[in-house]
């Protein structure tokens, strides 16, 4: 039975939006009548046509990190207990915390309905569902396992979700300090120094070359700082814009792959993805070539990813993962020493888990270092600046306390 998207006015005139279950868009305008309501719109959940379908969920069908990880929780949970898949996503639909994922879900339903398979359904919401998920949970239907699969899948992504969380929680301070720097000091150039300084003005005293350069640096702030916010406004929009070109874009991501603070963390945190999803496929059945085409989806650097695809093309023809990975430059000499071991012995699946869980810390650590010294470097500067400006007024007081005195 598919479902329907309404808008409709109540009894009081106020609109209501909402998803129904029916056989046809007249039977839900006759049950909104029913209730009272005089429908407004009605229009099914998933579209027929392809194109229109991607723009519907282009705009409107993606998920959060959070919301997809509970959703695969709660379907893993209710199908170990039983449940058929259709029942599964009717409760999950109903339990759906917004609209948006009860669309989804019900639209979900529709298509296993009519008899396709839960993976396929899923192919009509790219954006919610991505390559990676819907590979994984085509391998679980088609080995008999797919609540074991979908628990698997839901612990990857909460530890994902928690290790992004985790990583955007950890720069919240440095920005703020780095923030508060800034308009601190953008403050003290533009309206406190111009002050300080005016008594020294109209006089025949020679000042400190320091007192000169903050003036100088005053001028241009007070005079220039909207061009110059201008600039940077200009020049924010021009790599936006360049950054859609593919060629670019990969300058960018391997110049920003070998920096030595943020590629190492870019490294880690790609190494740990990539290693994560790895394991889940292969433990969900994925020939390895495979599996390594679907994971390089989920490498956020686009050079990093495409190191993972050569070295998928290099696994085909016969050659060694951990070999192929090595040869990028990219990848920790750990990750790579502990693929090499799981291919000796024949438990990669397990040594990918292990080392998804060992590049998950070292990216913690790293986080937590980089923030850790980032904090006190932005305090040090500031305050570099603050002295540097209260000396540039200080040392022309001195001096002409010095001649008073003299």
């Amino acid at each position: 039975m598919p479902a329907f998207e309404f808008r409709s006015l109540d009894h009081k005139g106020k609109i209501r939006k909402g998803t129904m279950e029916a056989d046809s868009a007249r039977q839900v305008r006759q049950q909104l009548r029913d209730k009272g309501w005089v429908p407004i719109e009605v229009n099914e959940t998933r579209d027929s046509e392809p194109a229109a379908g991607m723009a519907m969920f282009s705009a409107s069908g993606k998920l959060k990190g959070a919301e997809q990880a509970l959703i695969t929780r709660q379907l893993a949970t209710l199908l170990k207990s039983g449940l058929p898949v259709e029942q599964a996503l009717s409760a999950v639909a109903k339990q759906a915390a917004n609209d948006r994922i009860e669309r989804i879900m019900l639209a979900v339903r529709a298509r296993v309905r009519e008899g396709y398979s839960l993976a396929k359904s899923f192919e009509s919401f790219p954006r919610a569902f991505p390559e990676m998920y819907r590979a994984t949970v085509s391998a679980g239907e088609q080995s008999g396992h797919l609540e074991q699969v979908l628990e698997q899948l839901a612990d990857y992504l909460e530890t994902r979700h928690d290790t992004g969380r985790s990583v955007a929680q950890a720069m919240i301070y440095p920005a703020f300090i780095m923030v508060f720097a800034s308009l601190v000091i953008m403050l003290m150039m533009t309206f406190v120094v111009p002050k300080l300084v005016e008594v020294f003005e109209g006089r025949d005293q020679a000042l400190p070359l320091l007192t000169r350069i903050v003036m100088s640096l005053s001028d241009f702030t007070r005079d220039w700082g909207w061009l110059l916010l201008l600039v940077i406004i200009l020049g924010t929009v021009a790599f936006v814009r360049a950054m859609r070109s593919p060629a670019f874009r990969m300058r960018v991501h391997r110049r920003m792959a070998v920096m030595p603070m943020v590629g190492t963390m870019m490294r880690a945190a790609d190494s740990a993805r990539l290693a994560s999803t790895l394991g889940i496929l292969g433990r969900s059945g994925v020939p390895l070539v495979d599996a390594l085409f679907i994971a390089a989806q989920v490498v956020g650097n686009l050079a990093i990813r495409d190191a993972v695809k050569q070295a998928a093309v290099k696994v085909r023809e016969g050659g060694n993962l951990s070999r192929a990975l090595d040869a990028s430059g990219y990848f920790p000499p750990m990750l790579v020493q502990m693929i090499a071991s799981g291919e000796a012995s024949g438990e990669l699946d397990h040594m990918l888990t292990r080392a998804a869980d060992y590049q998950e810390r070292e990216l913690s650590s790293t986080v937590n270092t980089m923030v850790g010294l980032l904090g006190p470097i932005m305090l040090l500067v500031m305050a570099g600046i603050v002295v540097m400006i209260v000396l540039s007024v200080m040392m022309p007081i001195m001096q002409m306390n010095n001649m008073l005195g003299g």
